[in-house]
């Protein structure tokens, strides 16, 4: 038959990584059988014969031989004259099988062919695509970097899928080169359109959680449990983590002489500050372990509301609220409890939102955020590390330190 493109190009579909035979075998019927309809209007009485391994097709239609006049449906019935100038000896009532000759399709209609097989093709290859990352969310991944946009850094992985690294899913000390290769976690796979958006993320818990897995044998043996993890990407994190093998100190297996075995976690994230303790079912001790370096002297729980008051000396607060409010903010989506903290053998202090007449309620807020809750709490630290906590500005932070004090003096 006719050398066509559309032949030729079997080949080159049936080397298609993500395709089977019987899969590219159904795809081109289903695209033949489509033009048939549309050439002439039923595709019910017509045979395709496929072998893409050597490119061959062929198409034979099926009718009826009927007398000359009584032809209703060309499709479906030829006339006996017509018969008979395929073969001589063909009678009324007999089935004729004709090929037919892509030729005879129409030149738009071969183009249209293959434009419909190349889109079936790549459907196929999307789904399949799709279905492969879908399977892969929750685990590391690695790709190499192709081009840096500003708000995503578009990988590309050995097999040519193109992933998405977000710049809100980015370790904000990141900085990344073409060519580059950068590890993640597979975070979700969304079909838009018929293309798989596929989103890598070096901010999730869970790259962290996959991390130790990777780095630390106990965890990838499973002889110890991430129970939970909890961060501030790029920042601080904490990990909490346990054993059923009392023979095994799970913290001082994942942290390893002098550091050497975290090491590695610790780099690939930035410098991320990571605290690794022992998890515990004694909620009060976990509250305790949590604020982590930090000494608590005592916890007091309130599980209604979930609260947790810690009391602590006054050199040991800001160790535990941390800079920025890290340590008492990941403390707190660690235990599942908020945390306030109170200065042990101070006698008089106020709450700040009883200042509320005299200072901005976003003011009070900005200092909540950083575990500073009394008037004590904030007149403990100097200016300028209230600035650089709070970024407050100074005239601010001095006026409502000349409140405060105020409220003491009096």
């Amino acid at each position: 038959m006719e050398n066509l493109a559309l032949i030729e190009s079997f080949s080159e579909f049936k080397d298609d990584k993500f395709i089977d035979r019987v899969t590219l075998m159904a795809i081109l019927e289903e695209v033949f059988r489509n033009a048939l309809k549309r050439k002439f209007g039923s595709d019910e009485n017509f045979d395709i014969i496929i072998n893409p391994d050597k490119g061959d097709l062929e198409i034979w239609r099926n009718r009826i031989v009927v007398e000359d006049d009584m032809v209703e449906d060309e499709n479906e019935q030829i006339s006996l004259s017509e018969a008979r100038k395929i073969e001589p000896d063909f009678e009324v009532g007999e089935d004729v099988s004709e090929e037919v000759k892509l030729i005879d399709l129409g030149r738009r209609s071969i183009l249209a062919l293959r434009q419909n097989l190349v889109a079936k093709i790549q459907e196929h290859d999307n789904t399949t695509i799709y279905k492969q990352f879908k399977d892969l969310e929750g685990e590391i991944y690695t790709a190499e970097v192709h081009h840096i946009r500003h708000k995503a850094v578009i990988l590309i992985d050995d097999e040519g899928n193109e992933i998405i690294l977000p710049k809100d899913r980015q370790i904000p000390s990141d900085f990344f080169r073409k060519g580059d290769n950068i590890r993640g976690i597979i975070e979700s796979v969304e079909l838009k359109g018929v293309k798989p958006a596929i989103i890598l993320s070096r901010t999730s818990p869970k790259f962290l959680e996959q991390l130790f897995h990777q780095e630390i044998p106990e965890v990838f043996d499973g002889l110890i449990t991430i129970k939970k993890v909890v961060r501030i990407p790029g920042e601080k994190a904490k990990v909490a983590v346990d054993s059923y093998d009392d023979r095994i100190d799970p913290v001082g297996a994942c942290v390893g002489m002098k550091g050497s075995r975290i090491h590695g976690i610790v780099r690939e994230l930035g410098n991320e500050n990571i605290d690794v303790i022992n998890w515990t079912n004694n909620k009060q001790l976990l509250v305790t372990r949590a604020l982590s370096p930090a000494r608590v002297s005592s916890v007091k729980l309130n599980d209604e509301d979930m609260t947790a008051q810690v009391y602590l000396k006054p050199e040991e607060v800001s160790k535990a609220i941390g800079r920025s409010g890290h340590n008492i903010r990941l403390a707190g989506q660690l235990t599942g409890y908020e945390i306030d903290v109170f200065r042990e053998g101070v006698e008089e202090d106020v709450e700040l939102t009883e200042f509320s007449d005299e200072i901005d309620a976003w003011i009070i807020q900005e200092f909540k955020k950083i575990g500073l809750d009394t008037a004590r709490s904030v007149l403990e630290l100097d200016i300028e590390d209230l600035i650089k906590r709070t970024d407050l500005e100074e005239e601010t932070v001095q006026e409502v330190v000349k409140i405060l004090k105020a409220e003491f003096e009096d």
